[in-house]
């Protein structure tokens, strides 16, 4: 059952998925502890927990260059910092060429990886074939190393987000959906939920496929589409390694 709504917030986060709970999480930790988290169902249902978690970090300009390298470094101590489990492994990641500009196109990310303080290093077919001896290497022209990439369970990494903003003070209310965002002359001021009336100083709107619709209610445009994306589910595949 959904428990009652406080009257006042500063910050009122709509969305319980992994972005919404990683913003309560560095919302308290950036001393906000007047922080809400309104989730219409429950934590992690909507694409969180079938994410696939991987945790990649080269990207195409320095300013998402940090930013996945901050949330590699965060993935790998955020169980220390909450004492929640969230399955993170540091495996590495191997990214292959099968075509020469395919190749050229590592080297360039790699180069511009490596500026930007990244550990890129640049592998022969080969080398991929040996720290993945399943890998078909017969048309990999080469491939791209990374050690400290890996994969995190994206449900309990999310769970710590939440054991986190509440250690910092954040209160997270599940079935507890918004039905319109409240704006006065122009400014926002509060939501309306199921539970009752919250005024806040600011939100923070965090319901994937759902942004449109919310926004829409205020004719703001946001330009997101849904996407189908797949699952290929097998049989066990023998000598296969769980790391």
């Amino acid at each position: 059952m959904a428990s009652k709504v406080p009257s006042h917030v500063e910050y009122v986060v709509i969305g319980g998925g992994i972005i919404g709970l990683s913003i309560a999480y560095h919302l308290t930790r950036l001393g906000h502890r007047d922080v809400l988290l309104l989730e219409r169902d429950q934590l992690t249902c909507g694409t969180t927990w079938h994410a696939a978690g991987l945790v990649t970090q080269l990207r195409a300009n320095e300013t998402m260059a940090k930013l996945a390298q901050y949330s590699a470094d965060l993935f790998r101590d955020l169980e220390n910092l909450t004492g929640q489990a969230t399955g993170f492994r540091q495996t590495g990641s191997i990214t292959v060429a099968a075509t020469q500009d395919r190749l050229e196109e590592l080297k360039r990310g790699s180069s511009m990886g490596r500026s930007f303080g990244l550990d890129v290093e640049m592998i022969s077919a080969a080398e991929a074939r040996r720290r993945v001896p399943l890998l078909d290497v017969s048309d990999v022209l080469g491939a791209a190393w990374i050690a400290s990439d890996g994969m995190t369970n994206a449900i309990d990494t999310a769970r710590a987000f939440a054991t986190g903003a509440r250690q910092g003070g954040a209160t997270i209310l599940e079935r507890t959906p918004v039905t319109r965002i409240l704006v006065e002359k122009g400014r926002f001021v509060g939501v309306e939920t199921s539970q009752g009336t919250v005024r806040a100083e600011r939100a923070v709107i965090c319901t994937g496929l759902w942004t449109r619709n919310i926004a829409a209610e205020l004719n703001w445009s946001v330009p997101l589409q849904a996407a189908e994306h797949f699952y290929v589910v097998t049989e066990a595949i023998l000598d296969l390694p769980h790391d």
